[in-house]
């Protein structure tokens, strides 16, 4: 037993140091094993380059002499020398004591030429391609950029634009890169069909989009080019345009063009399903927050039972309840609109439910895309900013001001998780566009103090040096014109939502018996109060400068002839004695300060359909200067869809002004109100009101008052796509009031009395490229035998 019994701890013992050995030889082979993977090298050879320097390769190696590496050491050196862009192939090989770097360097672009384009330019093309002057250069890279201007090309109407590349070698590695553009026809599209509108007609709908019929003024317009970007946008055109009017089941089956090859044109067709037209039903606020009096939520509410139904009325709702909602302290408070349809009266129950919602805050605010507009000027748009409470409403809100800037050509706005659950990263995606144009253009005009042909080039800059300053220069004129300005606007003025600026320009006007000059200036200020509500404030200084010209001088002006078979060059049949004192006594100086309150719910201000637009300014004059007055000046217009789908507009004017001088002198004739084509129509410019009893001079009034009615519609026999409407319209208006004497002529001046004109006409609209411009026939219903009479009417047309 005592045998076995050593046995047995021999055999243990045994076991033990096995147990001990074994695992230290493995680890041992281990060991080297992986010093055998590891190596050593006393040289490291770059061989291939011809522009890179060899000791700019071998930093990126990153293996040094003498000290060992691995394979891994290897690869990562082999990742890092291709991701520099420098080269098109690397290969790394131990070879006995040297480690050579064998690389195959990228060609480098001397120039990117372009051949054969003219509708774009060089400079657009370059900013298009990736492949750019002094950077290397890839096969890869040259069939996108061949692809992007193709795309180009496509987005202004060119889809049969042919880009073919060569690509010529330079030695020394230097290669041109040239486009060979064949820039091809226009593509045109021959039709824009709507199918499945029963509600509005085709020619409504075709107002709401931007994609157009091509017609003989689109290559004014651009109007008519298929992009399916463009057509997307129409598509979330017509479902704002159906929701608004109650459609809320409104969808879009399909939009689609279809290119015929052998003509080159677009069939653009839009599908789709009105459905059934709801009102409002039961509209109610209910509210989880304690101690909310939901009865003065309830007069935030925009929606009111039994109107039609309208999205943007929701929407408007949930901002107002949101708003009032922060003025009580509850800055995350979260409005929820819950709709509940009723098929059988086809109503919508609205019922706002506004809960406590959950914390969160703006981390940071990161915006892109914006190469050439600065970060401010986003960012200023925002009235939220790092730190602050997440508001959707207010960044909504947001969004639509940078939209309405005219600098980007889109706008998204999205969140991102922050670095806390209760911190949120705002994106801030634009794509930028021009902002700047050069003009030229002529015209003619019928009404005003310069009939007549004229023509005006303006530079205008809306995003100045990417600050988004406005500023703009014209210069101008006529046969009896000639005008020049200088504009500028910082719409931030001193960091505060308060646009400040200012205007220079000079006047000239010639009339048949003297003419005048003037020069001035005007500083100005604007608040917006609300998002309809604005005022501004503005220091005006005017220099007026008359003389008489021709054969009318200081010496004969307001005498009679001597030889009584002739008329006098500027006798008293000629012109009135106030205009001669006027003349005599310049240069006048008007120094004044003026404000207006401006109150703007126009659907759009291009094309209105409804809203209001209303200006009320007050004019104070004689802070030094020679005029000394305080003017009154008021006028609103108020528009309303009458046929939604005959496309009917009706509007309603009403204007009204008064002047009254103060001091010891009396008004000058020339700051008296004229009768304009804004007034009434039918009649001449200066045309109705006071005037001096033997020339019948019309010297203008210190009070008017007038009104107009008019229903605009479209053409039928013309294509929607020229931008024509035709027009009916009754105006009346009343000038009247005037205490200028007449001493050469045999008494004061007549028709002061508050005496009522009228006309009914009819008028032809054109939203042309140059701006709206207008052609009206108008005939006096009611007129005194003074009044001049001028039917005919063309000229720009002024809405607002």
């Amino acid at each position: 037993m005592k045998a076995a019994s050593n046995f047995l701890s021999a055999a243990s013992a045994v076991a033990l140091s096995a147990s001990l050995v074994v695992p230290g030889a493995v680890v041992a082979q281990m060991a080297t094993v992986s010093a055998a993977s590891a190596a050593v090298v006393n040289n490291i050879e770059v061989r291939g380059n011809k522009r890179i320097e060899a000791s700019t390769i071998r930093d990126y190696v990153a293996v040094r002499p003498g000290k060992s590496f691995s394979g891994a050491d290897i690869d990562e050196a082999v990742k890092r020398l291709f991701a520099t862009g420098l080269f098109s192939d690397v290969r790394i090989n131990q070879v006995g004591s040297t480690l050579v770097v064998q690389v195959s360097e990228l060609q480098v672009v001397n120039q990117v030429l372009f051949q054969g384009n003219k509708k774009i330019k060089d400079v657009q093309l370059s900013g298009t391609v990736q492949l750019k002057p002094r950077g290397t250069f890839s096969t890869a890279t040259l069939e996108t950029d061949a692809e992007a201007i193709r795309e180009a090309y496509r987005r202004i109407g060119r889809n049969d634009a042919n880009v073919t590349t060569q690509v010529m070698d330079l030695g020394e590695n230097r290669v041109n890169v040239v486009f060979n553009i064949k820039e091809g026809d226009r593509t045109k599209i021959t039709a824009v069909n709507f199918v499945g509108n029963h509600a509005f007609s085709a020619r409504r709908l075709a107002d709401v989009i931007t994609t157009k019929k091509s017609s003989t003024l689109s290559f004014l317009f651009r109007d008519d080019v298929y992009d399916e970007d463009r057509l997307r946008a129409d598509e979330e055109a017509l479902r704002r345009f159906y929701y608004n009017r109650g459609y809320a089941d409104f969808r879009v089956v399909s939009a689609s063009g279809d290119l015929d090859q052998a003509t080159n044109a677009y069939t653009v067709t839009i599908t789709v399903d009105e459905g059934e037209r709801y009102t409002f039903g039961n509209v109610s606020v209910d509210t989880s927050i304690p101690d909310i009096n939901t009865a003065e939520l309830e007069s935030q509410v925009k929606t009111k039972a039994g109107a039609v139904y309208s999205a943007k009325n929701v929407e408007d709702s949930i901002i107002s309840l949101t708003e009032a909602m922060a003025g009580k302290g509850y800055a995350f408070a979260q409005v929820t609109p819950r709709g509940d349809r009723n098929f059988e009266n086809r109503t919508i129950s609205v019922a706002y439910t506004v809960d406590q919602g959950a914390k969160a805050y703006v981390e940071r605010i990161e915006i892109r895309g914006n190469e050439r507009t600065r970060d401010y000027v986003i960012r200023r748009e925002f009235d939220v900013s790092e730190g602050d409470a997440f508001n959707q409403v207010l960044i909504q809100r947001a969004k639509k001001r940078l939209e309405g800037l005219g600098f980007f050509e889109s706008v998204q706005v999205s969140t991102a998780p922050g670095s806390e659950p209760d911190q949120v990263v705002l994106v801030v995606d634009v794509v930028e566009k021009s902002s700047g144009e050069f003009s030229v253009g002529a015209g003619y005009t019928t009404g005003g103090q310069t009939p007549g042909p004229s023509v005006e080039g303006s530079i205008t800059e809306r995003n100045f040096l990417g600050r988004g300053q406005y500023i703009r220069l014209s210069a101008g004129g006529g046969k009896n014109a000639r005008d020049f300005m200088v504009s500028f606007t910082e719409p931030y003025f001193l960091g505060n939502r308060i646009a400040a600026g200012f205007d220079i320009y000079r006047q000239t006007r010639t009339f048949t018996n003297y003419e005048n000059e003037l020069n001035g200036g005007t500083v100005r200020f604007g608040l917006p109060v609300t998002e309809t509500l604005s005022t501004q404030l503005a220091y005006n200084l005017t220099q007026e400068k008359y003389k008489f010209r021709g054969n009318c001088t200081d010496e004969n002006a307001g005498k009679e002839s001597d030889d009584p078979t002739k008329k006098a060059p500027c006798g008293p049949d000629q012109i009135s004695q106030a205009i001669i004192s006027g003349v005599k006594n310049s240069p006048w100086i008007k120094s004044s300060v003026s404000g207006t309150l401006l109150y703007n719910t126009i659907d759009d201000m291009k094309n209105p359909h409804s809203g209001l637009y209303a200006a009320f300014t007050t004019e104070v004059a004689g802070l030094g200067g020679d005029s000394k007055f305080v003017k009154v000046t008021g006028r609103s217009t108020y528009y309303q869809t009458l046929s939604e789908e005959m496309d009917i507009v009706g509007l309603a004017t009403v204007g009204g002004g008064h002047i009254v001088g103060y001091g010891s002198d009396n008004l000058r004739i020339f700051d008296h109100f004229q009768s304009t084509d804004r007034m009434i129509r039918g009649f001449e410019y200066g045309g109705i009101g006071p005037f001096t009893p033997k020339n019948q001079d019309h010297v203008g009034g210190t009070s008017y008052l007038n009104a107009s009615a008019e229903a605009q519609f479209p053409i039928p026999a013309i294509p929607e796509s020229l931008g024509l409407r035709g027009a009916f319209f009754a105006d009346a208006a009343t000038l009247f009031g005037n205490k200028i004497p007449d001493s050469q002529g045999g008494g004061d001046v007549l028709g002061k009395s508050m005496e009522w004109r009228a006309s009914v006409g009819a008028g032809l609209i054109w939203a042309s490229p140059f701006g709206p411009l207008r052609f009206d026939y108008a005939i006096p219903v009611l007129k005194k035998d003074t009044d001049v009479v001028q039917n005919f009417n063309f000229g720009i047309s002024t809405r607002f």
